[in-house]
């Protein structure tokens, strides 16, 4: 199978063709790899080459047999490989076995070729870390790909592999999803287990994928929300399939929109317009529309985020000197990891309580806005996506630059809605633009129906960067 043919079918597009026998997974695999030599020297998208291990693991069964895939280096264990979580302090670490998720996607027959690049713990909106290097967005290759799941948003945008495994702690499928022209969804609190392991940040890391169409979203979550014995929560598995939800009717949907960016002072003009572009989009396709302001304390439920998180790579990484013997030391980790590791240590067991009770809040004050609306729309991102480098260039600006970035993603990790990105509009420069799209808790299926919708009117598959 030549590149074309390749990337002219999604996932589910791909197992139709192994199913009828027009093509074997061995061959698909030959593709992916092919296009990986190609491109993944100028990108850095995929850190760790399986496609040999892939070959000899070709089985021929499941609902997606014989598509290639990628796994995030970071929250998904695969038995014999490292999970470095882009830190040199777990370089060398090997899985003895899968996590469930792992599990899960090869029973349905996908093959896993490689491991995508992350920064360090997932703790950043761009993938530029110390151990796995930069990785480059396939539309600018002078701009981020986003973070912390840029690695796979990189690899699907240029077409070596059709989707991804990715995961989102405050924005990482829907940040490179957002700046890569992708598809992806944050689903629900609970939908998808992280067992063997407990729940990342406090319940606001959550994983899924990034794709280039619905359908493959929806059948990667259809795979993947089985709850695991013993999880401390879980949501039941849907009615019926998400696959079964794109393409059909959304009905009339009541639409809140902002233009506003929640925890910055504002977007870029170019982010506003095309919130007012998908709300007009979205009148014209029969969807009640109008402005809203999201209620909440923005202020507060990022300062309590941010004790949360510290407090987590606290424990990751005591748990790590606990178990070799000896303390972490400066220098083991990045800088700045090392920085929010001790201010993890500060945080009392009182303070991480009051953190969540902060968060939880915060949270019944954003669901209030759902009492009357369906769907909240609003940009993903607070401008096209960054020059490398360009958020930690200047110490003095980092918080500011960070949350201007990303200003709209971390209040629906700590919510646990269920939020999608859908690349509907690209900047003047040619770059993409996500317009994110929130739902209430569970409600993915509605989202799946409404990004079908819009993928019918506004097609996107075929847009691709050129490389």
């Amino acid at each position: 199978m030549n590149f074309q043919d390749y990337r002219r079918h999604d996932a589910v597009g791909l197992a139709e063709l192994v199913a009828r026998r027009e093509v074997t997974p061995d061959e698909l695999l030959d593709a992916a790899a092919q296009r990986m030599a190609e491109v993944n020297p100028r990108i850095n998208a995929v850190t760790l080459d399986l496609t040999g291990r892939a070959h000899r693991d070709v089985d021929g069964a499941g609902p997606l047999a014989g598509v290639p895939f990628l796994l995030k280096d970071l929250g998904a264990a695969l038995a014999g490989t490292p999970t470095t979580g882009g830190s040199r302090l777990f370089a060398d670490q090997v899985a003895t076995q899968d996590s469930a998720l792992t599990d899960l996607y090869r029973q349905a027959g996908l093959h896993i070729f490689g491991k995508t690049n992350t920064p360090e713990f997932g703790l950043w909106p761009f993938t530029e870390s110390e151990l796995l290097g930069i990785c480059r967005n396939p539309w600018d290759l002078d701009r981020t790909p986003g973070g912390s799941s840029g690695g796979a948003a990189a690899a699907v945008a240029a077409g070596i592999a059709p989707a991804a495994h990715a995961s989102d702690g405050g924005g990482s499928i829907r940040t490179p999803a957002s700046c890569c022209g992708l598809f992806g969804m944050k689903p629900s609190r609970g939908r998808v287990s992280f067992a063997p392991a407990g729940e990342g940040w406090a319940g606001a890391s959550v994983q899924h994928a990034v794709t280039r169409s619905v359908r493959d979203s929806a059948a990667l979550l259809d795979i993947a929300c089985r709850p695991q014995p013993g999880d401390p929560y879980f949501l039941a598995p849907p009615e019926r399939p998400f696959a079964e939800e794109v393409g059909r009717d959304p009905g009339r949907l009541r639409i809140g929109f902002t233009t506003a960016a929640l925890q910055a002072p504002a977007l870029d003009p170019e982010c506003a317009q095309a919130v007012r572009e998908a709300a007009r989009l979205c009148t014209s396709l029969g969807h009640e529309v109008e402005e809203v302001q999201v209620p909440g304390d923005f202020a507060a439920m990022q300062a309590a985020a941010g004790q949360v998180i510290a407090a987590s790579i606290a424990a990751t990484l005591d748990a790590e000197a606990e178990r070799r013997g000896r303390p972490i030391a400066e220098g083991e980790v990045e800088a700045l990891t090392f920085s929010t590791y001790r201010r993890g240590q500060g945080v009392s067991g009182a303070a991480y309580v009051r953190g969540l009770q902060t968060l939880h809040a915060f949270g019944r004050a954003v669901a209030a806005l759902f009492e009357r609306y369906d769907v909240l729309l609003l940009s993903t991102l607070g401008s096209p996506p960054v020059r490398i480098g360009w958020i930690l260039e200047d110490p003095r600006l980092i918080g500011e630059r960070l949350f201007g970035f990303m200003p709209n993603t971390q209040a629906f990790n700590n919510t646990g809605q269920p939020a999608m990105t859908v690349p509907l509009a690209w900047s003047q420069g040619g770059l993409p633009i996500g317009l994110q799209f929130v739902a209430r808790t569970g409600e993915e299926a509605t989202l799946f129906r409404l990004a079908g919708q819009l993928e019918q009117a506004q097609p996107w598959f075929d847009r691709v960067p050129e490389l």
